[in-house]
């Protein structure tokens, strides 16, 4: 029974010892990406602050200690790549930035690649930071390749800093960098990708004393000072005061060159903003113009429009007025047709007798005198009358008829 019960306390023991030694792993590398990335922050501003007084180049040692954390976080659980045999040999990061950052627009990749006197990867990776720095687009390239995921995912294990949420952090702290002017050699010693990098945390270290410590500078000073010889004076803790006035002496003329260079920058900050309130002003009164330009251009327009909406409806009472008087002629005509047929059978009265008359008048010579001429009306109906009431005989009816002889 002892002995199942140890058994048991020693499964449990590994058991929590598997579990305690995820938790110490997950919160070692929390730890290390925050530190790696507070680190970076605190170096693009001593770069800021610098560039307020110097051109950042390769012997300044705020872009080479920014150069060696920017490279320890592209670096930060970056894969292996396998060889044929099986085994991974160790990567560098320009693996990674030259295949994710493809895509951006007038890209340096071609042209680090094409470099003669950079061979290995690591310092063509170092070339690429002060191409992109002096290109300004340090920051474009970094979110280019962190928003292409697959490839991300293809090149680093989990926990990595480009995998975590502290990736869009690093592309916005980086983009304070594109007012910087860099000028940096690419043939120099900075290139040279035998040595890895190696971060100096001292100028980012900052001791602040307690209020409720119980010693305080002055008495370790004077400790110190008091160590070397028994028979010490006030007069040997004077040298450490003197430093201390020099150091406070050149940060008083440090922050005076800074004072005058916000003037500079507030002065010129004013007159920016002079000039923006007068092309705002001006704006303001051209915007008004186009308004009134724009009402004046609408009320014409309903004005024409309501004329060109009169016009249509006179043209219209004007079409059913013809068609109304169209309509009407039709009906006239054929009531006139239909409540004169006398007219027309007098008509046709006329053309029978023109056509008697001309196929006897060589026989009967007197009858032009007897009916009159043959052009007037009345001697159409007079002719017509005879002829109906056979009071005229014909011609041949004369000449033959026995009952009348020549006396």
């Amino acid at each position: 029974m002892a002995s199942r019960s140890l058994g048991g306390l020693s499964g449990s023991r590994s058991g929590g010892g598997g579990g305690g030694k995820k938790s110490l792993s997950a919160r070692n590398a929390a730890v290390e990406r925050r530190n790696l990335i507070t680190v970076c922050r605190f170096s693009v501003k001593t770069l800021i602050d610098r560039s307020c007084f110097e051109t950042i180049d390769d012997s300044s040692p705020e872009f080479n200690n920014f150069a060696a954390i920017l490279e320890q976080i592209l670096s930060h659980r970056l894969k292996g790549q396998v060889t044929w045999f099986g085994y991974e040999s160790p990567r560098s990061f320009w693996d990674y930035i030259r295949v994710a950052c493809r895509k951006v627009s007038q890209n340096c990749i071609c042209s680090i690649e094409n470099m003669e006197n950079v061979s290995s990867s690591r310092a063509k990776g170092r070339a690429w930071i002060r191409v992109a720095l002096m290109e300004k687009h340090l920051s474009e390239y970094i979110s280019t390749a962190l928003r292409d995921f697959k490839t991300t995912r293809r090149f680093y294990e989990d926990g990595a800093i480009v995998l975590g949420e502290e990736a869009n952090m690093l592309a916005g702290m980086l983009l304070g960098l594109n007012a910087i002017d860099f000028s940096f050699c690419l043939k120099g010693e900075g290139l040279d990708g035998n040595f890895p990098a190696v971060i100096d945390y001292t100028p980012y270290l900052k001791f602040t004393q307690s209020s409720d410590s119980i010693s305080s500078d002055e008495e370790e000073l004077r400790t110190l000072g008091s160590s070397g010889s028994e028979s010490s004076t006030p007069e040997n803790v004077g040298p450490p005061f003197i430093m201390d006035e020099n150091s406070w002496f050149n940060k008083c003329k440090r922050v005076k060159q800074k004072y005058q260079l916000t003037l500079e920058q507030k002065g010129y900050l004013e007159e920016l903003l002079r000039l923006r309130e007068n092309q705002l002003s001006e704006s303001v009164s051209q915007n008004k113009i186009l308004l009134q330009r724009i009402e004046d251009s609408d009320l014409a327009h309903k004005l024409e429009k309501e004329q060109l909406e009169y016009i249509i409806v006179e043209l219209q009472d004007q079409l059913k007025s013809y068609q109304s008087l169209d309509q009407l002629s039709a009906e006239v005509s054929l009531s006139q047709t239909s409540l004169d047929p006398g007219q027309s059978q007098e008509g046709d009265g006329k053309q029978d007798t023109l056509n008697l008359i001309s196929e006897g008048k060589e026989d009967t010579p007197s009858l032009l005198g007897l009916c009159g001429s043959l052009t007037s009306v009345a001697s159409y109906k007079s002719l017509t009358s005879l002829k109906s009431n056979d009071y005229l005989a014909s011609p041949t009816t004369e000449i033959t008829s026995p009952g009348l002889t020549p006396s």
